[in-house]
């Protein structure tokens, strides 16, 4: 690009070049769990769930990166379909764990082989020892982030 004066360089910003790395990967995932009717909320749901079974609607929304309504409408979904279960009373007011059935970690198997596939051709062209440094070089980022200013 040209000369860039008192502003951000496309070429050379950190932030520009996670947002299109962000982008890259986001139509890839779709992409691949497409076929599988799923969406990519829906299969972060589904990972979350397997990883830390018992999180409540606003865990998951929160770790999913959408609001606790959207989490709220997809479990529905997910629980009519029969890959979750919301284990608790409703009525008491607290928080309902939610918790993979068979059928979702079945589900989840074929999700995880896809997306994996997806990441594994984004960070093919680094060497392992480049991977490694990627995570914790995006660690630290994330870390610097959400440490207070």
């Amino acid at each position: 690009m040209g000369q860039v004066r008192n502003g951000i360089d496309l070429d050379t910003s950190v932030g520009y070049l996670l947002k299109e790395a962000s982008s890259a990967l986001r139509i890839s995932m779709e992409a691949a769990l497409r076929p599988l009717g799923m969406t990519i909320t829906h299969y972060s749901c589904l990972e979350l769930l397997a990883q830390r079974p018992g999180l409540s609607n606003s865990q998951l929304a929160r770790g999913a990166f959408v609001t606790r309504q959207s989490m709220n409408v997809l479990l529905q979904s997910l629980e009519r379909d029969g890959l979750v279960e919301r284990v608790g009373d409703e009525a008491s007011g607290r928080a309902i764990p939610t918790r993979l059935t068979d059928r979702g970690r079945e589900q989840l198997r074929t999700a995880s082989a896809a997306v994996k596939t997806v990441e594994n051709r984004m960070v093919e062209p680094l060497a392992p020892e480049d991977r490694a440094a990627l995570v914790a070089t995006l660690r630290q980022c994330v870390d610097a982030l959400r440490a207070p200013a």
